[in-house]
């Protein structure tokens, strides 16, 4: 049977964190756009964010496994209640140079709370799942997932609305606050020993990994490296300047986006199942999805090109790459914890995230500086790139039932 009060409550601290995490990024991208900041500046406010999730998830992994997964959580949630009080001290009077690194500062903290909070919460699921259970294993990977983007969107709409409303420092607090709440519920109720591995774990055991997880890993850098090169930068600006959105409609669309990717990634064992008629996907079914979707995303390529009316072109065909995608990573999501054992999950699930901090990471800071040289255009050629070289190195993963643990 499945531990339901803690992954409830594992889920819950989940979902908090992640409405804050959502309304943050929008918040600090729409604010900043507003000073005048160019695509690159506003890329390089996330670099920090994105690099210390690399760190983050390498370390934190081995940490948890010592100590616990309640640790990790707890430590990921306090960061970021301190990220957001500390993000509302930014002072409008100073220099564009300090205003960057006091920012790229408190993003980098955001990072690594971020991760912390993301390795325990997935780590938690295979810890309180029983083994052999894969059907279930899945559905509860794809519940916990699926919602988690659903509350990311809505997330990215709270931060527009909020920075219209009672503008950015006033958010930040009253982000910081709930937070708060949230992280002493967690403290109070959750069990100190989950996810703990019985045998002490040395440190150099973070790199020392099957060659399954290593080729999963690789697949999911270039995987969210893909949507990160169109998405944090230069679909907002595009959306911005090009089709001249309001912030609430730049955060708006953004929120139904990652909602509905959301929606689509909690379904996924179902669409699965019903198109390909299968209960547990296995690697063909990563490499054959990635296949897939770089063809999407080079004919949403063509169609920019040629000038076709953006609600067709950038609207309606992001919107199937959402679908896809939320497919994709969910399908990611299963496979890592099907390839790992109970007793070291937090250190495999740990190295996976890794990776997909650094696609992030490299998405990002492509996202900023290829909308500059070529526009949205050039950021969905390079996305399509991406996921085709994920789709090949999915190629190698196992593509019958067994796999190496």
């Amino acid at each position: 049977m499945t531990d339901l009060r803690n992954y409830t409550l594992v889920t819950a601290a989940y979902w908090g964190f992640t409405l804050t995490d959502g309304a943050l990024r929008m918040l600090v991208l729409l604010h900043f756009y507003d000073l005048g900041y160019s695509a690159v500046q506003i890329a390089f406010l996330f670099l920090l964010y994105e690099f210390f999730g690399i760190v983050t998830n390498l370390v934190g992994g081995w940490v948890g496994s010592r100590l616990g997964l309640k640790v990790t959580l707890f430590s990921g949630l306090s960061l970021q209640v301190v990220a957001l009080g500390s993000l509302a001290m930014l002072n409008p009077t100073w220099s564009p140079l300090l205003s960057v690194c006091y920012v790229m500062g408190f993003q980098a903290l955001s990072g690594i709370a971020k991760d912390l909070t993301k390795m325990s919460s997935k780590s938690a699921i295979k810890v309180l799942i029983p083994a052999g259970a894969d059907s279930t294993l899945f559905k509860w990977v794809a519940i916990l997932t699926g919602s988690k983007n659903a509350l990311k969107g809505i997330g990215f709409f709270l931060g527009g609305l909020l920075l219209a409303t009672v503008g950015f420092r006033t958010a930040l607090l009253l982000m910081a606050g709930g937070l708060a709440l949230v992280l002493l519920a967690t403290l109070i109720s959750l069990p100190r020993e989950i996810g703990m591995a019985k045998k002490k774990t040395k440190f150099s055991a973070i790199f020392s990994k099957s060659r399954d997880i290593n080729l999963l890993s690789a697949a999911r850098l270039f995987l969210f490296g893909s949507r990160d090169i169109w998405f944090v930068v230069g679909l907002p600006v595009f959306l911005s300047t090009s089709l001249n959105w309001s912030h609430t409609q730049v955060g708006g669309f953004l929120a139904l986006w990652v909602i509905g990717y959301g929606g689509v990634q909690a379904l996924a064992p179902g669409v699965l199942k019903s198109i390909l008629g299968i209960g547990s996907p296995r690697g063909g079914t990563a490499s054959g999805g990635a296949f897939a979707l770089a063809g999407q995303t080079s004919l949403i390529a063509i169609g920019v090109s040629l000038e076709f009316p953006p609600w067709v072109t950038v609207v309606a065909g992001l919107a199937l790459f959402g679908l896809i995608f939320a497919i994709n990573s969910s399908v990611h999501s299963y496979l890592i914890l099907a390839y790992t054992g109970h007793d070291n999950v937090a250190l495999n699930v740990g190295f996976y995230y890794m990776a997909n901090a650094a696609g992030r990471l490299v998405g990002t800071l492509l996202s900023g500086v290829v909308f500059e040289l070529a526009g949205l255009v050039g950021c969905l050629w390079v996305s399509a790139g991406f996921v085709f070289i994920a789709g090949g190195i999915s190629l190698f993963l196992p593509r019958g039932k067994q796999v190496s643990i």
